[in-house]
């Protein structure tokens, strides 16, 4: 990319689906966008475009205001992880969630070699905590609130690995079915000093 994209590219890239990646535009837009290196052109039917990574970059980098405006800071759908403030869990949520797993799954098709979508993507291991928070949302698991019970996703210091806590017993177990049939690996763990109970999860690879 040797100059910044012109508004109407930039809208494109701004309108692109926010788990695939996939675009939109004319056939001339779209060939633009594969010359400047921020598209590509999927091989397989129906030959649909996506975002390359220098694309994602330049959506990443929206204006400040236009990034305030949108539901998520980067523009970027992203599953509860446990202990936001209460917000609507009613028929629209469930149905933005059921979109963004399934574009999760379209995208692990897109990028793996083999085309499956039984385990975990790049897009996955860059963003460890939202991931696996949307494998457990998508599987209708609750969130935890402030005053309700639920699972919380957390960073961890090990890599590509998070830490998922949900009230003892079947929940926690429940929380480790869901993220392997999602392709995680989990394993249950005990913390030293609040000997509270949680999971080890990291996304596998084969």
């Amino acid at each position: 990319m040797t100059r910044p994209p012109t508004a109407a590219q930039r809208r494109i890239v701004d309108a692109a689906d926010p788990v695939t990646g996939r675009l939109r535009g004319t056939e001339a837009q779209l060939a633009a966008l594969v010359r400047h290196g921020l598209a590509f052109r999927h091989p397989r039917p129906p030959h649909d475009h996506f975002l390359t990574p220098a694309g994602h970059r330049i959506r990443e980098t929206a204006p400040q205001a236009e990034a305030v405006a949108r539901e998520e800071p980067d523009g970027v759908f992203a599953a509860r992880v446990g202990g936001e403030e209460p917000a609507e869990a009613g028929p629209a949520r469930a149905r933005e969630v059921h979109s963004a797993w399934q574009g999760l799954l379209e995208l692990r098709r897109m990028t793996h070699p083999d085309g499956a979508t039984d385990r975990p993507c790049g897009w996955e291991r860059a963003h460890l905590v939202r991931a696996a928070a949307l494998a457990l949302e998508a599987a209708g698991h609750p969130p935890e609130g402030p005053d309700t019970p639920g699972y919380r996703v957390r960073a961890t210091p090990q890599p590509e690995a998070v830490a998922v806590y949900a009230p003892e017993g079947e929940p926690l177990r429940a929380c480790a079915a869901t993220l392997e049939r999602a392709g995680w690996q989990t394993g249950e763990y005990t913390e030293p000093r609040t000997r509270t109970r949680y999971l080890l999860a990291s996304p596998r690879r084969v």
